[in-house]
């Protein structure tokens, strides 16, 4: 089948055709096409993501890059508008849209020109995420779902995030098909600007939250340090950045940072106190240099990933866990990568599986595999049913 998926949680208007096939013993996906548009220069001045700012960016983002798509695709042919519409669809889609007056307007100007692409099911964000701007994309879904008479898959962000594993790595990936497999039991670190968590996963949608952040999510944290040290917006890249060029400089020690939980004895995070700790030691060191800065950097990594990785080599010995998945933008961070590839030669007979990197920050490549698994294993079931807390948070129902 093919599956369109539409991601706005955030700040990444994210759309992508792909075709699903297989079992849940074997789930083959092949991407079609996909198209993103970054919001990061319009929230730069802000220091962050300004929602209601988000929410229309997404409503002007979503027609041309669906436009966009389905010409990637080869599936974009032209129709008569008149030809696209029975009695009373496009009063629905009016209804529908009524909160987003120029999605609306885009709408009838390009989308009601166009036959309906191969599509077999739409695939989008219900949550977790901003709320202004998940109702884009979910209102957009319901419109062309209107239109073209076909099923809308409400997915789960994080499970997305467990599932963009599945997808093989290549340069190419347009052609690329997977051949990947989670081995179960799983455990599953979800690392982002809004979650830290870390899930058992018995089997296909069988979660159990085995812990997570009691205030700031590592993401989250990285972005704060960033600003506390002068440096730009998103700041987790920065502060990679610069921990990447203290370690191969060797700038030395200029403060030493607590790693909170490390010994709590459960598998819960807490990075606000961390973030604290940088920040009044940067006003007890008053106008940092920039190797200062540096070496700030790499002993907040350090101490942010160490916590990471000591509370998830915990999880895969408790569980005897044959796979840890890692997935969320925090992925991204190399030093990360490199230390998980690190501690897997402690466990010979578990499988890393890591995200490309493309698919380590939100899109929709994810939306759609997670939506085709959870069909899959439960063809009945809503994305807020079978899933525990990892699910509940941010989500709402169509």
């Amino acid at each position: 089948m093919n599956i369109l998926s539409i991601e706005t949680s955030c700040d990444e208007t994210a759309l992508a055709v792909l075709e699903c096939s297989g079992n849940l013993s074997a789930p083959r996906f092949t991407l079609r096409a996909e198209t993103v548009a970054s919001q990061i220069e319009i929230h730069k001045p802000f220091g962050g993501v300004f929602p209601m700012l988000a929410k229309r960016e997404h409503a002007r983002n979503l027609v041309p890059l669906f436009m966009e798509l389905l010409q990637k695709a080869g599936m974009r042919e032209s129709a008569s508008p008149a030809a696209a519409l029975h009695s009373g669809i496009l009063e629905n889609i009016r209804m529908v849209l009524e909160r987003e007056p120029d999605l609306f307007t885009h709408f009838k100007e390009h989308i009601l020109t166009i036959k309906k692409p191969p599509v077999d099911a739409i695939a989008v964000t219900q949550g977790p995420g901003l709320e202004p701007t998940l109702w884009v994309g979910i209102n957009f879904a319901r419109a062309l779902g209107l239109l073209w008479n076909i099923p809308i898959l409400p997915t789960n962000h994080m499970e997305g995030h467990i599932m963009s594993v599945l997808l093989d790595k290549t340069d190419k990936i347009k052609s690329q098909k997977s051949k990947i497999k989670i081995e179960f039991p799983a455990v599953a670190l979800l690392v982002s600007g809004g979650h830290t968590q870390l899930v058992l996963v018995r089997d296909w949608l069988q979660y159990e939250l085995l812990g997570e952040t009691r205030d700031d999510a590592v993401g989250e944290a990285f972005d704060k340090v960033a600003r506390i040290l002068g440096l730009p917006y998103p700041g987790g890249p920065e502060i990679s950045r610069l921990a990447d060029e203290a370690r191969a400089k060797k700038y030395p020690e200029v403060m030493k940072l607590p790693r909170p939980m490390l010994n709590s004895g459960n598998y819960d995070f807490s990075f606000s106190g961390l973030k604290t700790a940088v920040l009044y030691g940067v006003k007890k060191l008053g106008t940092l240099s920039d190797e200062q800065r540096g070496a700030i950097a790499c002993e907040f990594e350090d101490a942010a990933i160490e916590v990471l990785l000591e509370k998830t080599k915990r999880a895969l010995q408790e569980h005897s866990a044959k796979t840890l998945v890692i997935g969320g933008g925090v992925v991204a961070n190399r030093y990360l990568r490199g230390k998980f590839t690190e501690l897997m030669r402690e466990f010979p007979n578990t499988t890393l599986l890591l995200p490309e990197h493309k698919l380590s920050t939100d899109n929709a490549v994810m939306i759609a595999m997670a939506a085709y698994v959870r069909n899959l294993a439960s063809p009945t079931d809503t994305p807020t049913s079978g899933v525990v807390d990892i699910v509940a948070q941010g989500t709402m129902k169509l």
